[in-house]
């Protein structure tokens, strides 16, 4: 493995890039205030084990391909931006349930908000270039584990790191959620601003420059 001090520098770096506030955290914070605590709770596991298919191809050396051939970067990120727009018009249009109701779809609510994570993650180019581009900094080329099996280290504590600046923010999201679940029309009001959200990140994740 690299030394403590390269270790130490990893750790540092990576806790700065996990809780500065950037799509991962706002997904978990939008699914919270659409869905729910335990609605965010299950998209941050979903990014989190999402994830792992991006530190198996920072490993495998798969994520060049994204360098090599540009339309196929193009294609997978559009796709993910699509996929969120549509969660967030899916909310939109979504009914408001009373809080009995609320309590007997949460379970299916979660369901559906780990699997919905778990596409929007895999489909995130920029978390596979991300890895490709940042785990390498840190690698030793002489320690005494290959270089594969160091990125699939790195890159699991860096996705470990990252699932705890989500649940973070999803226990704040939560904590707001709760004071303003008392009424319909602040359900509805959460519901929509879940939606603007994903809509707004679907948007900002097409066009932002690669």
């Amino acid at each position: 493995m690299p030394s403590i001090e390269l270790l130490i520098a990893f750790i540092a770096t990576t806790a700065v890039f996990a809780y500065i506030p950037g799509p991962a955290m706002l997904y978990a914070a939008a699914q919270t205030i659409a869905r729910g605590r335990w609605s965010g709770l299950m998209a941050a596991l979903g990014i989190h084990l999402g994830g792992y298919a991006h530190v198996i191809a920072a490993a495998a050396g798969l994520s060049i391909l994204f360098h090599a051939v540009p339309t196929l970067y193009l294609i997978v990120k559009f796709a993910g931006a699509a996929y969120l727009v549509w969660l967030g018009i899916s909310l939109f249009r979504a009914k408001v349930e009373g809080d009995a109701a609320q309590a007997s779809i949460e379970p299916k609510s979660g369901r559906r908000a780990f699997f919905q994570s778990v596409t929007v993650e895999v489909l995130n180019p920029k978390t596979a270039i991300f890895f490709v581009a940042f785990l390498p900094q840190f690698v030793d080329a002489s320690a005494a584990f290959p270089v594969w099996l160091q990125l699939a280290i790195l890159g699991t504590i860096v996705n470990l790191m990252f699932s705890s600046a989500d649940i973070v923010c999803v226990f704040l999201a939560g904590a707001v959620m709760t004071k303003l679940r008392r009424s319909s029309s602040a359900q509805r009001l959460m519901q929509r601003a879940g939606g603007t959200m994903l809509v707004g990140l679907g948007a900002h994740l097409a066009f932002q420059k690669s």
